[in-house]
């Protein structure tokens, strides 16, 4: 073979070789581009880890077994809330919530938090809408001293007239405080003007005015009158027997006398606002103004709540990738961020879309973020923006469980609002059953911006002149 013959030979085996390497170059794509893989259907735990039975007295226990960790968590439910208040007790189930961890049984604030410090464990309580909640965690060899110390913050608070008169205090201040806050402030003047007089249109912590009545014999009579075995959960977690767990509530708790749960509370009106209305804060000091657009939305039972959660991550509640952010933020520039949600109560809560923005660019953001809502109604998500949709709502729901009282506490809100108990099994399933049409009804039939309220946090001056057309403006004081 000639020099000539056999150069041409190796030129034609390295361009092979070139060719080949190309070609795995750009062949399988890496693993960021690729469509992430479909979530397993399985039991979120073990069904022979979880134990569920009633007391005599109708107290409901669930025990999920986990001894991956020497720890354990354990909490008091109630199912009432701040929703059974009415306008005037504003705040009352908050308060009597926090005095829960201001002394108990035979101690006094500072030798329960002194006991609590003293074992490494952490006592907390608090109250939302629909519910009352009290627990302990700390090390399982624990297990007995946390449990009567979770029983006297239960079952036998103090209420020492001292604590609440502090508590009281430290509430009005809280409030006082929140008004600077602009996001705040167009929360709560959201909700009032969605919900006028209903007890929704004021804040889970109550108002200066109602805390101004609070004292420890309402807080105790309150506690009286919410707390029965019949109408709470009692939930453990964490590195312990069932067995001896159960003999040990009913030790504790067997002797706790049923009672009759309070109502619910009113249910807001179905419709809400029933035509568009404006409000404007005045605060001249602001350089934005803080924006928040709302109306009625649904309650946490309601049949479609999942097909509505997969459109509003479309709308607004996924972040860069929702609509309402490209719009804003990504192509004007108008904002830094914008978020929608709807608020799952017993009752249905509000939906609410909240941003802000440049005095000046008011009603340019404005007109964007009504014209986003008109066309989510007008076009729907298609399947290309629902794909990624319903793996984010898989994705949020599989980090919301990573821990066992994460589990525990996701079992017993189902209790709370009479949910399935293989809600949280079949969560994934039904995500991926949620079609386009599903969504499209979802939207016509919980979006209305064309009567909703909207609440603007900023210098009226500026403010109002830029509102012509969009409807009746009223504006009032912080």
């Amino acid at each position: 073979m000639g020099a000539r013959t056999a150069g041409l030979c190796l030129g034609i085996v390295l361009a092979a070789t070139v060719a080949v390497g190309c070609g795995s170059l750009v062949g399988p794509k890496p693993a960021w581009e690729l469509p992430a893989p479909l979530p397993e259907d399985r039991a979120v735990v073990d069904p022979a880890a979880i134990t569920r039975l009633d007391l005599d007295n109708g107290l409901r226990v669930l025990i999920h077994e986990d001894h991956r960790l020497p720890r354990v968590a354990m909490s008091l439910t109630v199912r009432r809330g701040a929703a059974v208040e009415s306008p005037d007790e504003a705040g009352a189930v908050a308060f009597m919530a926090e005095l829960l961890e201001r002394g108990a049984g035979d101690r006094d604030a500072l030798e329960f938090a002194e006991v609590t410090d003293a074992l490494g464990a952490d006592f907390s309580s608090g109250a939302d809408w629909d519910s009352v909640g009290a627990g302990i965690s700390g090390l399982s060899r624990d297990f007995d001293t946390l449990l009567d110390l979770l029983v006297d913050g239960v079952l036998r608070p103090r209420f020492a007239e001292r604590d609440a008169e502090r508590a009281r205090d430290e509430r009005l201040a809280a409030l006082e405080r929140a008004k600077d806050d602009p996001s705040t402030l167009a929360s709560w003047s959201a909700s009032r003007a969605i919900y006028g007089e209903h007890r929704f249109g004021l804040p889970v912590s109550g108002t200066a005015e109602t805390v101004a009545r609070f004292d420890a014999a309402s807080a105790r009579a309150l506690h009286e009158r919410l707390f029965v075995p019949n109408g709470a959960i009692l939930s453990v977690s964490g590195d312990v027997d069932p067995d001896a767990v159960v003999a040990a509530l009913r030790e504790r708790f067997g002797a706790w006398p049923r009672g009759e749960m309070v109502d619910p509370g009113a249910p807001p009106p179905g419709q809400t606002p029933t035509e568009r209305r404006i409000v404007v804060v005045d605060r001249p000091d602001l350089g934005q103004v803080r924006i928040v657009v709302g109306h009625e939305g649904i309650a946490r039972t309601d049949e479609d709540r999942i097909a509505v959660s997969i459109f509003n991550l479309v709308l607004g509640g996924a972040g860069f990738s929702s609509r309402l952010m490209v719009a804003l933020r990504s192509e004007e520039g108008l904002t830094y961020g914008v978020n929608s949600g709807y608020s799952l109560r017993r009752a249905p809560g509000p939906f609410v879309v909240s941003t802000f923005t440049r005095v000046e660019e008011l009603r340019k953001a404005l007109d964007i973020l009504l014209g986003q809502l008109e066309e989510a109604r007008a076009n729907p998500p298609g399947e290309d923006e629902l794909a990624w949709a319903r793996t984010l709502a898989a994705g949020r729901f599989a980090l919301s469980l990573e821990t066992s009282s994460a589990v525990t506490r996701s079992l017993a809100d189902l209790d709370v609002y009479g949910l399935p108990e293989d809600s949280l099994d079949t969560y994934r399933s039904r995500v991926r059953a949620i079609t386009a049409d599903d969504v499209a009804a979802a939207a016509r039939a919980h979006l209305h911006p064309d009567r909703a309220a909207i609440v603007l946090v900023g210098p009226a001056e500026a403010i109002t002149p830029q509102l012509e057309g969009l409807g009746p403006v009223e504006v009032v004081e912080p």
